[in-house]
């Protein structure tokens, strides 16, 4: 039987990404990510989240508005809210974020930001 779960999107950050730690002490950032349809004049947002080094990166070099390029899977997880009700959400767990050119940079010749794309591997999430 095949399966696959690969996502690979460019868009740009809905704000800076938010760098926290787990109790144990491993980062993970979580960043909103705004991709424009090429049919239509809309956007789609995904929530995209991050660990360990890959996290400490973008949590570090990413800004609002900046272009990045995620490559990830899906995944969902349930989690009981406040109220009591019970939550899914569907999210982008990444691989590698590549960082292209922050707000106000433009095209004009300007190189884009390092690509952190061999750090954060698959043996880096703590699950």
């Amino acid at each position: 039987m095949l399966t696959c779960n690969s996502v690979i999107l460019i868009g740009n950050l809905g704000a800076d990404p938010e760098l926290r730690y787990t109790q144990s002490g491993v980062p993970v950032a979580n960043f909103d990510i705004a991709v424009n349809r090429q049919s239509k004049d809309e956007v789609d947002w995904f929530s995209v989240v991050c660990w360990q080094k890959l996290a400490e990166a973008v949590s570090q070099y990413c800004v609002k508005g900046q272009t990045v390029l995620v490559e990830g899977r899906l995944q969902t997880r349930s989690y009981e809210a406040k109220d009591g009700s019970k939550r899914r959400v569907v999210e982008v767990l990444a691989h590698s974020v590549r960082f292209g050119s922050k707000p106000g940079q433009g095209q004009g010749g300007q190189a884009p930001q390092d690509d952190f794309s061999g750090v954060g591997g698959e043996d880096d999430f703590p699950f």
